[in-house]
């Protein structure tokens, strides 16, 4: 692998998402230096890039995606035509770039966090979707998003107060609504890591004291305890169905009664936790060489 080109992928400013969280992206970095490995560092929507000189191209931190999401399958589009070896695979990135991807998966029978979708354009009936879940508040939020973007907590007595602008972000893209979990706040919301499909490790992500959003950006604080055996192999069995060919997964989800209620599946460019546990990077390090090595074995 010493002779590879590999681009790790990011974006031109990472802002506050790096807020309360060590660089992961530089840790990462060194330690695929030490390697060997001839890796540098290209952001994704930089015109000037090559990217056929690249023997991989991984994606790591490209966090303003969502905000440009027509560029960015424009751009899997080009990286697809010039035949580049990117991980993860871009059929897998364009199908989890948008949430709808949640349909292919309950069809499947994967236990999900309850959902009623909003389509663009359309408009919002609070009464309606706090019928659906038999509950007095909810969560709202973008098909295409990230980082919490336009994520809204209502409650059924705020919720006339919320119409207009909802109404007006559904005029720009479609949304979903979710119930709001307590389970989130009281229990906190479960990150399962693997690496060409084999499991690293776990964190437990909690929200700060009258928040709702676990996102360490937003003072969320993050817990290292051993899993509970039926949550991870929940959560093992997702990543066999879904995350074929990934060199990266994260299955983020809460316990419903006493299951894993999946909440997202981030194959795209998620946060890895990776100094919360020894060995992740020779871990990560590890999946990416043999994804390397057995497409190598498969072009020949």
């Amino acid at each position: 692998m010493s002779l590879l080109q590999i681009a790790l992928v990011t974006c031109e400013s990472l802002g506050n998402y790096t807020d309360n969280a060590d660089s992961e992206d530089d840790r990462l970095y060194h330690f695929l230096q030490e390697k060997g490995l001839k890796i540098s560092f290209q952001v994704w929507d930089d015109e000037h890039v090559d990217w056929a000189r690249f023997d991989a191209v991984i994606l790591k931190s490209p966090w303003d995606y969502f905000d440009k999401i027509t560029a960015f399958y424009q751009w899997l589009d080009k990286l697809e035509q010039l035949g580049c070896r990117v991980l993860n695979p871009v059929q897998t990135v364009r199908w989890n770039a948008d949430k709808i991807y949640f349909k292919d998966m309950q069809a499947q029978g994967v236990k999900l966090v309850p959902t009623v979708w909003l389509d663009q354009n359309s408009s919002f009936d609070a009464e309606a979707v706090f019928d659906a879940f038999g509950q007095d508040k909810i969560i709202v939020k973008p098909r295409v998003s990230g980082g919490a973007k336009n994520t809204l907590a209502i409650g059924r007595s705020e919720a006339a107060a919320y119409t207009a602008r909802i109404n007006a972000l559904l005029q720009e893209e479609p949304f979903l609504a979710q119930p709001f979990l307590e389970e989130v706040k009281t229990q906190g919301e479960w990150s399962f890591l693997f690496f060409n499909g084999t499991y690293s490790h776990t964190v437990l992500k909690t929200a700060k004291l009258g928040d709702f959003r676990v996102q360490h950006f937003f003072g969320g604080s993050v817990h290292t305890p051993e899993p509970p055996a039926h949550l991870l192999a929940a959560a093992s069995r997702i990543v066999d169905q879904f995350a074929s060919g990934c060199l990266y997964a994260r299955v983020d989800g809460v316990e419903l009664d006493g299951e894993l209620a999946l909440m997202e599946l981030e194959l795209i460019e998620p946060f890895l936790f990776l100094s919360t546990s020894e060995g992740a990077l020779e871990r990560y390090y590890q999946g990416l060489k043999q994804l390397l090595q057995k497409e190598e074995v498969a072009g020949n």
